[in-house]
């Protein structure tokens, strides 16, 4: 049964992540998640960047809280996805890395390379990471000078 303050879930991948992404999708939406799938929805080949792009405008819209996205090693995904403001994606790839995103980082996308972890991994490590919460403090004045690197203008601060 799903609890009300359960995350929604955006979840996006191109042709490589598309088989765990299906399988991750599955196993989710089984746990109670709701979930919004912005493709793709086939092997056929497309350009990860429009699926970062799916995942943070449905994220900024307001259509879910946390997003997924899947690449053949995550590290596109992850690339495209940070150049979009307000966006915080993490590659994961392990138990540390799944809970630190959260807990650390508020990261409020991560990504799995569909060629690299299993999908009980990537289930375990997306339970791991919306199991933990964001824990404020010295992070959190990290990532206001993340979002000040968004600013127009800024390359950065010395």
């Amino acid at each position: 049964m799903m609890e009300s303050s359960q995350s929604r879930i955006v979840i996006g991948s191109d042709h490589a992540g598309y088989p765990l992404k299906e399988a991750l999708r599955k196993r989710l939406e089984k746990d109670g998640y709701p979930l919004l799938d912005v493709g793709t929805f086939s092997e056929e080949s497309v350009d990860y960047p429009d699926y970062a792009e799916k995942v943070a405008r449905a994220l900024h819209a307001g259509e879910g809280d946390i997003g997924i996205l899947l690449c053949g090693t995550g590290i596109g995904v992850s690339i495209a996805a940070n150049k979009i403001k307000g966006i915080r994606a993490a590659l994961i790839y392990n138990d540390e890395t799944a809970s630190l995103a959260h807990r650390h980082n508020n990261a409020n996308v991560i990504c799995f390379g569909g060629r690299e972890v299993s999908e009980d991994q990537a289930h375990t490590w997306t339970r791991l990471f919306l199991s933990a919460s964001f824990e404020g403090g010295r992070h959190q004045r990290r990532i206001d000078e993340i979002s000040a690197l968004e600013s127009p203008g800024n390359i950065g601060h010395s």
